[in-house]
């Protein structure tokens, strides 16, 4: 069969409903990874439904036990066909944040697929099952029309990304050998727009953490004591104007880059944030000055205060409240040192007299930055074969601009990583009403299926 063939087949799968099928009994799984009794339903999902599925493939499966959280297992697996074949690692994750059940549009629900005016509705559609179900279908329909993939196929799927992936890192370690190979080629995360194919090769890192300003026990009526005590609410917003200016532009040298480096630079002049219906308008002179939306996304550091209290916001009262506290969280990209962070932060709070401010890590909430080589050699096949495929030039990110658990591939087995994602970006991640379009998974079908056609033809 001809790659023509191939693509005319992935086109099939999804216009006879087979790819929506499939999706639809992985949504029915309620994987909902942040619920402690969802140990039983994570287990199934890999036990019932994605083992099972990748036996079919001619894959061996082991589920492995998580170290570091019993309700999220993992499954590793791999199909084999030759030690002279290059070995391509895939990645995904079956767990959902919860279901939202009853705030979704009328007629949808979060553990039921349905299928309305070219939207694919249901918890996981993009957010991953969606995503792993594409690239899986694409390996079968490589294998029906080839009978053969032409290279190693290893798939390691996790249960708890969505917790922040406790346990992952250990299971990597665990098994270097069973998970080595020359490439990552996974799907996660949203494309650059709706329309346009999309390379990303990294993801930013996140840093998150409290700022505690906890002066006295109690508070104290401001009649009495205002203008007397140290308001830990004053001091606390204080402190946080210090670290940007008025308009977000971060004031800590260590935490942004020197400048944005050739490679990376090259990659972004040619990206356009493309708005769709109901996304928010950006602020253009927010942020970091003279670089573009998708430079400050996608190649630079952004701080963000995502929570604050003091007091009693919901019933406020006459008193000066005893302590005030923020949550806050720094992305941050490849050129910057992690273990800086903190005490970085600590060093410029003490500088500007902001010594009764505490730093208190977060239990989670922490990612490494990674970045691969835009001129490495399977970037530049998986560019090739996307342009063959959809005749659309794709976009290449430095890094996702969010964050995923990346460092397990780049930094501890220390592989290339490619990303290609089959989600947009009012896709609702997260949120009621979560959708893949059909336009883009018949899309992302087609592109997988031709890059693992190419990778196999190319060997």
């Amino acid at each position: 069969m001809s790659r023509e063939a191939v693509l005319a087949a992935a086109a099939s799968h999804i216009a006879s409903g087979a790819f929506a099928g499939d999706l639809a009994r992985r949504v029915a799984f309620a994987t909902e990874s942040p619920e402690a009794d969802s140990g039983p339903v994570q287990r199934r999902y890999l036990e019932a439904e994605i083992g099972p599925t990748l036996e079919r493939l001619g894959f061996s499966v082991e589920v492995v036990e998580n170290p570091a959280e019993a309700r999220a297992p993992l499954i590793l697996a791999e199909r084999h066909e030759g030690d002279h074949l290059a070995t391509v690692l895939t990645y995904g994750h079956g767990d959902v944040l919860g279901g939202m059940a009853g705030d979704w549009a009328d007629g949808l629900e979060p553990f039921r697929l349905v299928v309305r005016d070219g939207r694919l509705y249901g918890r996981g559609t993009v957010d991953n099952k969606g995503q792993h179900s594409i690239n899986l279908a694409a390996v079968g329909l490589v294998l029906k029309a080839r009978g053969r993939l032409g290279f190693n196929l290893k798939v390691l799927l996790e249960m708890g990304e969505e917790l922040g992936s406790p346990g992952l890192a250990e299971v990597v370690r665990a098994n270097v050998g069973k998970l080595a190979a020359d490439v990552l080629i996974a799907s996660d995360g949203p494309r650059i727009a709706a329309g346009r194919p999309t390379i990303f090769l990294g993801s930013r890192g996140a840093c998150n953490f409290d700022l505690v300003c906890a002066l006295r026990d109690g508070a104290h009526h401001s009649g009495n004591w205002g203008g007397l005590l140290a308001n830990p609410a004053i001091r606390l917003t204080q402190a946080l104007a210090s670290i940007t200016d008025a308009r977000g532009r971060i004031r800590i040298g260590e935490w942004v880059p020197q400048g944005l480096l050739p490679e990376v630079e090259a990659l972004t002049w040619e990206l356009v944030l493309e708005p769709e219906p109901g996304d928010p308008v950006i602020d253009p002179d927010w942020g970091e000055a003279g670089l573009t939306p998708p430079e400050k996304v996608y190649a630079w550091s952004s701080f963000e205060i995502l929570a604050m209290t003091a007091g009693r916001p919901a019933a406020p009262v006459n008193a000066i409240p005893g302590e005030a506290r923020a949550h806050c969280q720094l992305r941050y990209v490849k050129d910057i040192d992690p273990a800086r962070i903190l005490p970085a932060l600590r060093e410029h709070l003490d500088a500007q007299g902001f010594g009764d401010i505490e730093i208190v890590p977060a239990r989670k909430g922490f990612f490494q930055a990674t970045r691969t080589d835009p001129d490495n050699a399977w970037v530049a096949l998986a560019r090739r074969s996307i342009e063959a495929t959809t005749s659309k030039r794709p976009a290449v990110l430095p890094s996702f601009g969010g964050s995923l658990p990346n460092e397990v591939f780049a930094d501890i087995l220390g592989m290339p990583t490619v990303w290609i994602p089959h989600s947009h970006p009012a896709c609702s991640q997260h949120a009621p009403n979560e959708h893949m379009l059909e336009s883009v998974a018949a899309e992302g079908l087609a592109i997988m299926t031709g890059l693992f056609w190419d990778i196999g033809a190319s060997r």
